[in-house]
């Protein structure tokens, strides 16, 4: 598509018009050329980000990204179970319920993306292991999922190539946030993936793209929609990102609360409980909901979860014995609470971005660890978080992310209203 041709499809949505399915598939071509001017596709972003996009607009954008490259068909495994997560901040849920799931009996074949924005990636986090590789042939991503009962990988060139440059233009334009973009790219890298149920937990508050439950619902409705069309079976979570997920938010600091958590040798009450309620929406294809539970507490506490997080590690290149010497860096900082009272909130957003920060400044095992959370009672001077490789300004940063006040503020749950969602809800 020439330049000026899509600059009218941009003027068209600007304007409130509706670009149809070849409209799409010419902009996922025009994206994919190698002397690509991405400028226009920028412009269409923005537009679609302020206009919105139709069901059917959506789906074609899906429908034209997944025919971008090639489907995984799978010879070795049947009705592997997949997952995905909008995004936040200390989502370290994937990392949890993918070896879960497999030590339940489900085979994971994951394809998973990088940090967008102030949110953590999945791929960032496991690559902190030394040795460990997110680039699979899909051969030997199949391999290992027979082989293990899960893993983790990116989209390669021969999957969904059309997303990886959309998802990287997203995040530079500030377009992430926008509903039928964001389904556009899950639902194809999900498609592609070739796992017969997908679950998705769809983030609602600050910390997530979707702001509220009731937007969070409207997504989860079209990606139940979007995954019906591709005939999948579809389960939803919606789940709270009003605060951190998890008490520990970095790459490698992840990684390593998922290891301990599996062990039993840390709690994190939340994040265990949108862990629970996506495993048994990925278990409730083949299983009921109490063999579901019996199953998920089974691989739980029997360390089942853990050893195939390490069997999936070492399969994917990860150095042997990695995933147990895993420790944060030495240098930390102690941020300490400015006043009596409890804490009331937590800026996700704020701690996402110093995260990222001190990431990128002091290595994969830099980070933020929460000590208090929305709720805990605290005195004047206590210490309510660690910053670890952090500076001056990541540690005023995090003491700005902590509201305390003199009262309790009401707590969100971590799933609202224990809310599940089926295929069969869309009917």
């Amino acid at each position: 598509m020439h330049e000026a041709s899509l600059r009218v499809l941009t003027e068209r949505k600007r304007d409130g018009g509706e670009l149809n399915e070849a409209d799409w598939k010419s902009v996922v071509e025009s994206s994919l050329r190698p002397d690509a001017d991405l400028a226009p596709v920028a412009a269409l972003f923005m537009a679609c980000y302020f206009r919105g996009m139709t069901t059917e607009e959506t789906l074609a954008l899906t429908r034209a990204m997944v025919d971008s490259g090639e489907t995984l068909r799978f010879s070795r495994i049947q009705n592997g179970v997949d997952k995905h997560s909008t995004g936040g901040v200390g989502d370290t849920t994937t990392l949890l319920a993918v070896p879960l799931l497999a030590a339940c009996g489900e085979y994971v074949p994951k394809l998973s993306g990088r940090a967008l924005a102030h949110t953590g990636g999945t791929l960032d986090k496991l690559e902190s292991i030394p040795g460990f590789r997110s680039t699979l042939e899909p051969s030997e991503f199949e391999r290992i999922v027979a082989k293990v009962g899960c893993a983790i990988a990116a989209q390669s060139s021969k999957l969904v190539p059309a997303d990886k440059v959309l998802y990287a233009l997203r995040d530079r334009t500030g377009t992430v946030p926008a509903p039928g973009l964001i389904a556009a790219s899950i639902v194809s890298k999900k498609v592609a993936g070739g796992a017969s149920r997908i679950v998705y937990d769809v983030k609602a508050g600050a910390g997530g793209f979707a702001r509220s439950v009731d937007d969070a619902r409207t997504l989860a409705l079209s990606l139940l929609t979007l995954t019906a069309a591709f005939g999948r079976q579809a389960g939803v979570v919606v789940s709270d990102m009003s605060q951190p997920l998890s008490p520990a938010v970095g790459t490698g600091m992840e990684v390593m609360l998922a290891r301990d958590l599996l062990a039993g040798r840390s709690a994190a009450p939340r994040l265990m409980r949108v862990v629970r309620a996506v495993v048994l929406e990925g278990l409730g294809g083949r299983h009921s909901p109490e063999d579901a539970a019996r199953a998920y507490d089974r691989a739980l506490a029997s360390g089942e979860g853990l050893e195939r997080l390490r069997a999936m590690v070492e399969a994917q290149g990860g150095e042997g014995g990695a995933l147990s010497r895993l420790q944060p860096v030495a240098a930390s900082r102690r941020v300490a609470a400015s006043r009596d009272g409890f804490v009331r909130a937590i800026d996700p957003v704020l701690i996402g971005r110093t995260a990222r920060h001190v990431v990128n400044e002091a290595g994969p095992f830099a980070g933020v660890r929460l000590l208090k959370i929305v709720g805990a009672e605290v005195e004047s001077g206590e210490p309510v978080a660690v910053v670890y490789g952090g500076d001056d300004v990541s540690e005023r940063a995090v003491a700005a992310a902590y509201e305390i006040g003199a009262e309790p503020s009401a707590d969100a749950p971590a799933v609202y209203e224990e809310l599940a969602l089926s295929i069969e809800s869309t009917k």
